[in-house]
């Protein structure tokens, strides 16, 4: 069975659009508008770009090389190139990571099930319409949020079942493009909607004194969530890629394509939010609110809004079927679980986890952990702790435990290699990514 999955890539553009599917999802479409707006602005845009180049790029050129150079999902990946040692538990880290990260992406992408179904039935832009309140009440619903979550997480349950070598790495070929299309649909009509330019001044105008050390950190943590790379997702994924297929310039399009839909969520979101004069930091519902109403002044509204909330739907999917499939073929290592067996019990017992979460708008938002609900307190340590610290841990194990031959003719692609440029990486992530990573945390934590 995990021969057969590993032959699921039939093309670079087919590894290159799924790992991109994989990333571009809630991270680069829903949650940087409202965290770079809750951080700043421009001055987060920056630094989030300096982390994305410099720190995530390295580490997803890391995990491809691990995952390709093992030809095994997360765990064993790390026992095959480690054998001695306790390595394998940043593959478990990666599996429980994913987990509580599900647990709460699964309820936003319940969120974009609900309103794709309230646009298509055109019941979401209308006359009068206030979508902040319709926001609260979908969000603080808890059949709403409930039947969300379920929803969501049975089409996760049902591709995984079935595989997804027919499904995804096809589609992605096209919905992802279609995805782009519409982004920039939507940044144009932002962009011409009056008082916009208000809005691209504080996305791309910085203002370094309005970002802060727990901003610095949530620019780190963003860029690790934006690429999927930290909880070994990316091991699982290019274990199926073929030894012909160049990982630098691979990893090198995911980030590219990633940095654009960021810049055009950014000019999407930011320049209708000050021209309709919304706040911009309105956290977790700036996209559910912004998105409508700029919508709503455009002729067939309902249409496109529909549409787009579609693609994001599908990009939100391809993101939670990578996180989802690092648990399965955890499990399935060997073939001695059914697939169809693990990934209904992965399912339900995500489901569980993330009832909190869903509720945590509602009759659980009184309900706080250190002062934050229990989806912010989630999102929080996957984000800023459990991510940085797998990316810590990866960049250790392929600095200092993987050997440098099997790394180098990983790196390696005939006729394309670069010994500047495998130093450059291999610099970058045996001193710059492990000594930034523990210079945020310490100056997070107050002690530098």
């Amino acid at each position: 069975m995990e021969n057969k999955q590993r032959e699921q890539w039939s093309s670079k553009i087919g590894f290159i659009l799924s790992s991109a599917g994989a990333a571009i999802g809630l991270g680069a479409i829903w949650k940087f508008p409202y965290v770079a707006g809750m951080n700043g602005g421009a001055a987060f845009f920056l630094v989030f770009l300096a982390f994305t180049v410099l720190i995530g790029l390295p580490m997803l050129i890391s995990e491809f090389i691990i995952g390709r150079g093992a030809k095994r999902e997360a765990i064993s990946a790390y026992k095959i190139l480690a054998p001695k040692g306790q390595w394998d538990k940043i593959g478990k880290l990666g599996v429980i990571g994913c987990f509580l990260l599900l647990s709460f992406y699964c309820v936003v992408g319940g969120w974009v099930l609900i309103y794709s179904f309230l646009s298509i039935t055109g019941q979401v832009i209308h006359s009068g319409a206030n979508y902040p309140e319709l926001f609260g009440r979908i969000t603080s619903s808890p059949s709403i949020t409930l039947l969300g979550l379920a929803l969501y997480l049975l089409i996760n349950i049902v591709v995984l079942t079935f595989g997804i070598k027919n499904g995804i790495e096809k589609a992605s070929k096209y919905m992802m493009p279609l995805l782009f299309i519409f982004f920039i649909v939507l940044v144009i009509r932002s962009l011409t909607l009056d008082g916009a330019m208000e809005g691209v001044q504080f996305f791309l105008n910085p203002d370094f004194s309005s970002i802060t050390g727990e901003g610095i950190l949530y620019a780190l943590g963003q860029s690790f969530f934006a690429l999927a790379v930290g909880f070994s997702c990316m091991v699982t994924y290019s274990s199926y890629l073929d030894k012909t297929v160049s990982i630098p310039s691979s990893a090198g399009s995911v980030v590219l394509m990633n940095i654009f839909v960021s810049l055009l969520a950014g000019l999407a979101i930011f320049p209708a939010v000050f021209a309709l004069g919304l706040e911009p930091t309105e956290g977790p519902g700036l996209l559910f609110i912004v998105l409508p109403t700029v919508f709503s002044q455009i002729p067939f509204g309902e249409f496109f809004l529909s549409l787009f909330l579609l693609l994001f739907l599908f990009a939100t999917l391809t993101s939670s079927f990578s996180l989802l499939e690092i648990i399965v073929s955890a499990f399935t290592e060997g073939g001695k679980r059914s697939r169809r067996n693990v990934s209904w019990v992965a399912g339900l017992v995500v489901f569980i986890a993330g009832i909190p979460a869903a509720l945590s708008m509602g009759v659980l938002g009184e309900f706080q952990i250190f002062g934050k609900t229990v989806f912010d307190a989630t999102d929080y340590l996957v984000s800023n702790i459990m991510l940085p610290l797998g990316n810590l841990l990866i960049a250790l194990f392929i600095s200092f435990k993987m050997n440098k031959t099997i790394v180098e003719q990983e790196f390696r692609l005939e006729n394309s290699y670069s010994p500047l440029l495998f130093a450059t990486w291999r610099f970058l992530m045996k001193w710059i990514v492990p000594f930034t990573i523990i210079i945020v945390y310490l100056h997070t934590l107050g002690v530098i």
